[in-house]
Order: C-alpha cells, then sequence, then structure tokens
C-alpha cells in the first residue's frame, strides 16, 4: 500500500490543510521528494539520502522546516523552506527550496495554498523577501508564480559548487 494518494483523485474542490511535518511523516516526505525527481527528470534520493533527508528534517538540530499539503487528510504536496540572510536588507530571507503537489492534485489551489503558506511563514518571521529558482523549461511553474506575483531576477547566475568541486577548492 502506497503511501501517498491515490492517483484516481478527480479535479473537485477538496479541502486543503497545510502543515508542518513530523518525524512520522519522514516516509511520506521522502515518497513526495521522490516524486518530484521523477518530475524533473531527476534520479531519487538513495536510501542513504532519504535517512540523511529524515535526520536532516527531523533530528536535534533541523536544517531545515518541510511542510505537507493534505487534500482530503492525504499528503499531496510537500515544500522545504530554510532561512538566509540578506546584508543588504539586513532581514532574514526565507529561501524555497522545493515546492511540489503530485500531479493528480494540481489544478485544485493546493500550491497555491501551500506558496502562499511560505509566504505567511516568511511575512510572520520579519523576512524581506522570500526566494527560490525554477528550472527554464518548467513553463507551468513559471507561469504558477508569474500569476502570483513573484519578478523573475534579471542579472543574477545562479552557481554551484557540487561536493567534488568542494574538494577540489579545498584541496588547492
Amino acid at each position: 500500500m502506497t503511501r501517498l494518494a491515490s492517483a484516481s483523485a478527480h479535479k473537485a474542490h477538496v479541502a486543503v490543510k497545510i502543515r508542518k511535518a513530523t518525524p512520522v511523516d519522514g516516509d511520506v516526505l521522502c515518497d513526495l521528494i521522490c516524486a518530484l525527481a521523477d518530475y524533473e527528470r531527476l534520479p531519487r534520493p538513495d536510501e542513504a539520502a532519504r535517512e540523511r533527508l529524515k535526520r536532516d528534517a527531523f533530528g536535534e538540530a533541523p536544517r531545515f522546516d518541510a511542510w505537507l499539503a493534505e487534500a482530503d487528510g492525504r499528503p499531496v504536496g510537500y515544500a522545504i523552506t530554510f532561512f538566509t540572510y540578506s546584508t543588504f536588507l539586513a532581514l532574514p530571507s526565507l529561501y524555497l527550496e522545493d515546492i511540489f503537489v503530485l500531479p493528480e492534485y494540481r489544478s485544485q489551489k493546493i500550491g497555491a495554498a501551500l506558496f502562499k503558506y511560505c509566504a505567511r511563514v516568511a511575512y510572520d518571521a520579519g523576512c524581506g523577501r522570500m526566494e527560490w529558482q525554477v528550472l527554464h523549461w518548467n513553463t507551468p511553474a513559471i507561469e504558477f508564480y508569474e500569476r502570483m506575483g513573484a519578478t523573475r531576477l534579471q542579472g543574477w547566475h545562479p552557481y554551484r559548487l557540487g561536493r567534488a568541486e568542494l574538494e577540489r577548492v579545498l584541496a588547492d
């Protein structure tokens, strides 16, 4: 039996509840992360990564917050957030690492509810902004964010050092 909602959901209005994930939600959260990986055509987290995700979400010193969207009592989406800091604003920022709703539950305003919940978290924490990234090919997400009033940043290019690159930098 799968821990995620069945694919037989219809597009009728559903009751949506957003709540902070707890340790008992660890496997469900990992399943939703795997569903996002499938959607983005990326490798799923392996078993060791799943264990790190649960530790980092629910351990003694959590590294991020996980939020679950439930439709009619079933987990159908999630968001991962953490705080960063803007020195120019001299205020915290909320970084939205992931936001995802199972495809069969889209067009029911669940993503909007989850996004607005994260915006509320940022606002209530006194953040000067909320930031995230979107893949260039993800037209539905880009259109969603623009409908929500988001501005695509110009002049900033995301860069990344992976684990192997970090090791090379440190070796020099």
